[in-house]
């Protein structure tokens, strides 16, 4: 049953990560990397189609061997998560704690982005 319950989870995760990648307010990335692990835990050979998946393998592949995030990858991220953090934080009906709060995690995120090496040792 917990087998089944991974399962299901990572290809939740599949599908959010997949509408991810045709909307821009969705992040498809995390997603897929929730979903391979789910995989890894659950069914090798899911694991292994989506690792060896045309458009979706080679990022994942190079996130799992190396924890390598490629330099396209970052430099996108950066630049929607800038868009957010300038466009959308700071017009939210929220109190000032909770965005900046946001801004914060946002910011963190992004250092850990450019924290991981953009290619193979």
């Amino acid at each position: 049953m917990k087998k089944f319950l991974i399962l299901m989870t990572g290809h939740l995760f599949l599908v959010l990560g997949i509408i991810g990648a045709f909307l821009p307010v969705i992040p498809t990335t995390p997603f897929l990397l929730v979903a391979v692990f789910c995989y890894s835990k659950s069914s090798s050979k899911l694991h292994e189609w989506i690792l060896n998946h045309k458009y979706l393998g080679p990022p994942l592949n190079d996130w799992e061997k190396n924890g390598v995030i490629g330099l396209k990858a970052k430099v996108l991220a950066t630049f929607m998560l800038s868009l957010v953090i300038i466009f959308r934080i700071p017009f939210l009906k929220v109190a000032l704690v909770i965005r900046i709060i946001a801004i914060v995690i946002l910011i963190l995120v992004l250092v850990f982005i450019w924290s991981r090496p953009s290619s193979k040792m």
